[in-house]
């Protein structure tokens, strides 16, 4: 079945760098689209990112447009994403999905902005 593990996260301090990792499992990683998500405390949970199969084309949310990367590796089947500079508002829930509504999802990892 699919898996999808996120890693990293935690405390960040305000003005530092995220880092999240996704490892992938129980599907063809290389054809699918891959996205994250964030449930921000307060409001809906919302895709940030997006990424297509061979990683040459790369979304993002105006909020983090500038300050974040969003990669893949479809040889160790991993999805990945860095925010530099973070801010207050980029704390939350992160979510490795397959979806941009996040119907097939990870369990999430929680990261919070210390200032």
């Amino acid at each position: 079945q699919v898996q999808l593990v996120e890693s990293g996260g935690g405390l960040v301090q305000l003005g530092g760098s995220l880092r999240l990792s996704c490892a992938a499992s129980g599907f063809t990683f290389s054809n699918a689209w891959m996205y994250w998500l964030r449930h921000a405390p307060g409001k809906t949970r919302e895709w940030i990112s997006g990424i297509n199969p061979n990683g040459d084309l790369r979304y993002y949310i105006n909020p983090i447009e500038g300050r974040a990367t969003i990669s893949r590796d479809n040889v160790k089947n991993t999805l990945d994403l860095e925010i530099r500079n973070v801010e207050p508002d980029d704390t939350g829930v992160y979510y490795c999905s397959r979806d941009e509504r996040g119907s097939v999802r990870g369990q999430g990892i929680q990261v919070t902005v210390s200032r």
